[in-house]
């Protein structure tokens, strides 16, 4: 059966009462034919997320409406596989010892992208042996900052790297990381490597997108504006980190797949780096 993920705006719940409608959709859902897997909820916004194998959208939302009455907003089918690589899990987590329930964390995620500047003169230039090594030595520098930031590699692109952080700030700590990674590789190496990034944040399930698709999109819009050695975030991580020094307005950008202008800061990793 097809996997799902649902979205639901419920202002005012606490995270026992979104444990208890779990609960009631598990007692549920055998007569439905449906596998409610885990949740996330997020108290500070209000929204909470489920995860269902189930054969289609319609049956998703008549457990909810016969369990508790707790109906989703949204409801889209995703992969398991993107699920695990974006969130981290896929099935309820073990309570900590002591709990009663589980802790869920909030879903919300920052999505950071990684990209070689001119990975394709590069390749012309030197051929694909040595490029293939420099994109390899990109790899193991991005890798390292991922695994101190607590970042998880989602996929790669082919000359960089889409990551996942359940923080914002830890995000951009490893953003400024890479960068002062590759001066440093690039102080001491003929074929310099110069990497552009750009990031945002926000919910899986959003205006009708597929999973995390307006933050994937436009952390990935940022990432092709930005220039080499430059880090480009969103208008949302300046507002999550709340950090106004670490930030340069940047500009307003016309992005592809995006009608209005959008809002850009330029992360200070080098000044950040000498203070």
């Amino acid at each position: 059966m097809p996997i799902f993920m649902d979205r639901h705006d419920l202002t005012g719940v606490t995270a026992s009462d979104i444990a208890e409608a779990h609960r009631k959709d598990l007692d549920v859902q055998d007569r439905y034919g449906v596998k409610f897997l885990t949740y996330w909820f997020d108290h500070q916004r209000g929204t909470t997320f489920c995860l269902v194998d189930a054969p289609d959208k319609n049956t998703v939302q008549c457990v909810h409406r016969e369990a508790h009455g707790f109906v989703a907003g949204e409801v889209v089918e995703v992969s398991l596989a993107a699920v695990e690589a974006f969130l981290g899990r896929i099935q309820d987590p073990e309570p900590t010892i002591g709990a009663e329930t589980p802790e869920m964390d909030a879903g919300h995620r920052t999505i950071m992208f990684t990209d070689i500047v001119d990975s394709t003169g590069m390749t012309e230039r030197l051929g694909d042996r040595s490029a293939t090594e420099l994109v390899r030595a990109h790899d193991s520098i991005v890798h390292r900052c991922l695994t101190r930031s607590g970042g998880r590699e989602v996929k790669h692109t082919g000359d960089g790297i889409m990551a996942s952080f359940a923080s914002a700030a830890e995000a951009v700590q490893c953003a400024m990381a890479v960068q002062r990674e590759f001066r440093a590789f690039n102080s001491g190496n003929p074929e310099p490597l110069h990497v552009r990034i750009g990031l945002d944040c926000g919910e899986p399930v959003a205006d009708g997108n597929d999973l995390f698709g307006s933050t994937v999109q436009l952390a990935a819009r940022l990432c092709s504006a930005a220039s080499g050695d430059q880090i480009l975030v969103s208008e949302n991580i300046c507002r999550e980190c709340g950090d106004a020094g670490a930030f340069l307005r940047s500009r307003r950008r016309r992005l592809k797949g995006f009608s209005q202008p959008v809002s850009s800061f330029e992360c200070v990793w080098v000044a950040s780096q000498t203070s």
